[in-house]
């Protein structure tokens, strides 16, 4: 086993675990901050396969600003009452549970039944295709029109936006 191959078991390790704690915890805040350890995790992952700007995206992303909106919105919901959050077990929580089974049944046949020699490998150009500079070049000189489409379209939908919340400023 190679350095690369014990680092990407060790992090799928701990999404794994991570993501598990996150489904068992009671408390929201909890839960929250094992999603985030997930997140952060699947960011490692993502170094492990050289894609360094989906690794950087991804925690920015994710594990910055929709986790922060996640911890605010748990925060004003007060949920101080265990009550009403606890689970009945019903026609979802079994149909749940029957997913689950498949899906631990397909997961073990597909690892259990395919040899390491079936993976495909990486390609060499991989390495340069992942990093922030050329996802840059790629982004303003093939993909150039679209680029610039979409933003004219972000910046009509600003001012669409300035718009409205003016003119209920004014009423």
């Amino acid at each position: 086993m190679t350095f690369e191959q014990g680092v990407f078991y060790s992090l799928a390790g701990i999404t794994v675990f991570s993501a598990v704690m996150m489904l068992l915890q009671r408390n929201p805040v909890n839960s929250a901050l094992f999603l985030i350890l997930n997140f952060f995790c699947l960011g490692g992952l993502y170094l492990t396969l050289n894609a360094q700007f989906i690794a950087l995206v991804h925690i920015i992303v994710y594990a910055g600003a929709i986790m922060v909106l996640f911890l605010f919105v748990i925060m004003l919901l007060n949920l101080g009452d265990d009550k009403r959050l606890a689970e009945h077990l019903g026609l979802r929580m079994y149909l749940g549970i029957a997913f689950s089974v498949g899906l631990m049944i397909e997961l073990l046949y597909i690892f259990g039944f395919n040899t390491p020699s079936s993976y495909t490998q990486l390609s060499p150009a991989s390495v340069e295709m992942g990093t922030v500079e050329y996802v840059g070049k790629v982004l303003f000189t093939k993909f150039l029109f679209p680029f610039e489409i979409t933003s004219f379209l972000l910046l009509a939908a600003i001012i669409g936006a300035v718009l409205l919340a003016k003119k209920k400023l004014v009423q």
